[in-house]
């Protein structure tokens, strides 16, 4: 597969965080934070483009808009009593399953003078994700599925079954386009979790929001629909393969310690809005 020299993957040095291992106590409020604190990195040019991986155990992230749901206590009570960590990000979109199985994706570009348009921040990894896969003979569509969870327009599906979602989040001259990837497990115990939530959250109440149906067949994992034991050890090495192939240089980092503090900031946030939506059940 050929990669248009225009697309945001080619850069000239790449910046690789891997927070794929940190484990069952690595908290997904962590890894918002930090791509926020990332993105005023590479806002300032303090550091070239950020390709970061990170893995987060039976955690439920939910956006703001399902903050509003009119019977949010018992769909949260509902994904607690099924072991998982419930978490708002700072962000859009909606409610989303992480687990070790999931590998998440975030890629961090400036935004250039003229400003890179949505589009083309989903494009660069749709590509991305094109390239590490091609060896698999995964023939990818980037189009909205009609019953998933999370649904938008560059759902990632194989014969119209989604393993994955992107998301973007623009702040402090960074732009950071973040994907969830559905590598192994099923993908149908994770819509139905999910559509198990919106029912108990919404009972037969009307809202001004609109909430997806979630049919569980329509999603599933790379490893079920390519047929292939993966694992996310072996997408991360598809990752660092692509990232060497559109690149000069590598450079495996963890955070700076100007950036830990930011870091710090930025989970104060991320705690101080988490504690408002869950302290109205207390």
């Amino acid at each position: 597969m050929l990669i248009s020299s225009a697309s945001l993957i080619h850069q000239p040095q790449w910046r690789f965080i891997d927070h794929s291992s940190l484990g069952p106590q690595f908290d997904a409020q962590h890894s918002f934070a930090i791509d926020d604190t990332l993105c005023a990195s590479v806002g300032k040019t303090d550091s070239p483009a950020i390709a970061r991986t990170w893995v987060h155990h039976d955690t439920i992230v939910l956006g703001i808009q399902d903050t509003k749901l009119p019977f949010l206590k018992d769909g949260v009570e509902f994904l607690k009593s099924s072991g998982y960590h419930v978490i708002v990000r700072n962000s859009g979109g909606l409610a989303v399953v992480l687990d070790k199985n999931v590998l998440n994706l975030s890629l961090i570009f400036p935004d250039s003078e003229k400003g890179i348009d949505i589009n083309r921040g989903y494009d660069a990894m749709l590509d991305l994700i094109k390239y590490m896969l091609k060896s698999h003979g995964a023939r990818i569509e980037a189009r909205e599925i009609h019953g998933s969870y999370c649904p938008g327009s560059y759902d990632l599906s194989i014969d119209g079954r989604k393993f994955a979602g992107i998301s973007q989040r623009r702040l402090r001259g960074g732009i950071a386009v973040q994907i969830y990837l559905c590598v192994t497990g099923s993908g149908e115990e994770r819509a139905d979790l999910i559509r198990q939530f919106y029912e108990l959250s919404l009972k037969d109440a009307t809202t001004k929001f609109t909430f997806p149906l979630i049919k569980p067949n329509t999603m599933s994992s790379l490893g079920d629909l390519l047929q292939l034991e993966l694992t996310v050890e072996k997408l991360l090495l598809d990752l660092l393969l692509t990232l060497k192939d559109h690149s000069e240089t590598i450079i495996s980092s963890s955070l700076t310690p100007e950036e830990q503090l930011l870091f710090q900031q930025n989970l104060i946030r991320m705690n101080d809005r988490n504690d408002k939506v869950f302290s109205k059940f207390e």
